[in-house]
């Protein structure tokens, strides 16, 4: 039984995208290409890799365990060049990070400024996804890194703290709310509120805790990033929650006045998530090293390989 890298490569992209269409693309391959390496392999097997519909494919067992074994292969092929990279000047790697909203908006950038700066070979890729997408996904090695909210079961992973993420409530100065120092979201939710987007992440995290009291937002406006909500709720649209380091920079050019969460689970923290960091690439762990400086992660703490 053989199979090559190119094979496990269109595997790891089919099962990532859901098609054998969008596999083939992301492959650099054409759909009678990818067909005909995907049916060579299940000859071999003896048996099928994935089920075909409509609406895409779903993996067999047999499948699922020739991508487990895939992502392991290719991850190991990955560590390989970056550690020979090291008596050359060619090496190029690629570092590919799921963040929460408020990771991504409020502190990645200046987190990786530095890092950036150091590497001008290594390329970054962020995706914006919500903590339990993440978690999900740094399991199946879809991804590198994530960053998530220490709300979700991390159980299995190796976790570094990475920023404190309270969310807030914001409004405007003259709101009736103005004067409260403290508020449940069960009080808030017959206001009209000022959003983000649908799909953000930190929107389907609010609308699962209204849902668990069987209520839901009316949202006026839903917007693209904090800045623009702010700025919303400034003008008197509605009320907003948002992560307090927004808030407060906010706060400062708009006419505003944050109000804390009194609920639990707004008292949240960002941590840095990841297989074993042993099992990447040695940039990686220097990238590590560089999102949790401002945690006071003692060294010794990382695993990073010398």
């Amino acid at each position: 039984m053989r199979f090559d890298l190119t094979d496990l490569k269109l595997i790891l992209h089919i099962a990532e995208a859901g098609t054998i269409t969008s596999g083939a693309s992301r492959s650099h391959m054409s759909l009678a290409s990818a067909s005909a390496r995907v049916r060579a392999m299940e000859d071999m097997l003896g048996m099928p890799l994935m089920t075909r519909a409509k609406q895409g494919v779903q993996l067999t067992a047999p499948g699922h365990t020739l991508l487990h074994h895939a992502r392991t292969v290719l991850s190991q092929m990955e560590r390989m060049r970056d550690d020979l990279g090291e008596y050359g000047r060619g090496l190029k790697g690629h570092v590919r990070i799921l963040c929460n909203t408020a990771a991504l908006s409020e502190h990645v950038p200046a987190a990786i400024e530095g890092f950036l700066a150091a590497h001008p070979r290594i390329s970054i890729e962020f995706e914006e996804r919500s903590s339990q997408d993440i978690v999900d996904a740094v399991r199946m090695r879809t991804c590198d890194l994530g960053i998530v909210a220490d709300s979700v079961d991390l159980s299995g992973l190796q976790t570094l703290p990475f920023r404190p993420d309270r969310l807030t409530l914001v409004v405007p100065r003259s709101h009736v709310l103005a004067g409260r120092r403290s508020v449940a979201l069960a009080e808030l939710i017959d206001f009209d509120f000022v959003g983000l987007v649908e799909g953000s992440a930190l929107q389907a995290h609010l609308a699962a805790h209204a849902r668990r009291d069987g209520r839901q937002f009316h949202y006026r406006v839903r917007l693209r990033n904090f800045d623009a909500l702010c700025r919303m709720v400034e003008l008197g649209i509605g009320i907003g929650i948002v992560p307090e380091a927004a808030a407060i920079r906010c706060a400062k050019t708009m006419k505003i006045r944050r109000i804390a969460l009194s609920d639990p689970w707004a008292a949240r923290k960002l941590v840095v998530c990841m297989r074993q960091l042993d099992e990447l690439p040695a940039y990686v762990g220097e990238l590590v090293a560089q999102l949790v400086a401002g945690s006071q992660v003692p060294p010794s703490k990382l695993g990073a390989r010398p």
